[in-house]
């Protein structure tokens, strides 16, 4: 996989382009020549590791009603910053405003450090901060995102329709995962589960077999 090539379609915003590229990726899944295992991720979706390549690397995260968000800790920023580009379904991405805020702080920033394992140590700093919403921003098939690195958000399905994306992450060197969680909540732990082959296989399957669905029509606005 030629990450530059998908980056500059990701940025010219040629969704046929990506999409071509996420079946492949998913068929060769599906026909084991690809072995690779999804990861169930604390935040309610299975990540598929496509390319890992250094700082850079390219997922699908696939959004379904069977995989519950395990933590609290919603609100969240990246070390790296991200290209998505919706294969099928919504996904809506709700950007927030954090500011520094010792005297009435709404949350505590922790810090986000994975291990090899699967395990997700989330351990509070001594930042408080008082946390907005801000502007949501909903994308729908074919269209992408950019989200940069360091900026808290969370994200949703809005109609719980099944949904995946294809994601393009670049690390910053000196950046850190981030979570903002209750002010006097303390650290605590979660874990990545991995799937096996046969269980990985089935989500990309339905994950291809989605690519290749037509989108059903929408309801006409009221």
């Amino acid at each position: 996989m030629d990450y530059p090539a998908l980056e500059r379609a990701a940025r010219r915003e040629d969704s046929a382009e990506l999409v071509r590229h996420a079946a492949s990726e998913l068929h060769q899944v599906v026909t084991g020549r690809r072995a690779l295992h999804a990861v169930r991720h604390p935040l309610g979706f299975v990540c598929l590791p496509v390319l890992r390549d250094g700082p850079r690397g390219v997922c699908v995260h696939v959004f379904g009603p069977t995989d519950p968000i395990l933590t609290d800790h919603q609100i969240h920023s990246h070390s790296w910053e991200l290209i998505s580009t919706v294969l099928y379904g919504r996904l809506g991405n709700r950007r927030m405003g954090v500011d520094e805020d010792t005297e009435k702080p709404t949350h505590r920033v922790f810090e986000v450090h994975s291990d090899p394992t699967g395990l997700d140590e989330l351990r509070p700093t001594r930042r408080l901060v008082r946390c907005l919403p801000g502007a949501e921003q909903t994308s729908s098939r074919g269209q992408t995102y950019a989200l940069p690195a360091g900026e808290f958000h969370t994200t949703v399905v809005p109609d719980g329709r099944p949904t995946a994306t294809l994601v393009l992450g670049r690390t910053l060197p000196g950046r850190a995962d981030l979570s903002l969680g209750p002010v006097r909540a303390p650290g605590h732990r979660v874990m990545r589960r991995q799937c096996d082959t046969a269980q990985t296989a089935r989500i990309a399957r339905a994950a291809l077999w989605r690519i290749h669905e037509p989108e059903p029509p929408r309801e006409p606005p009221v």
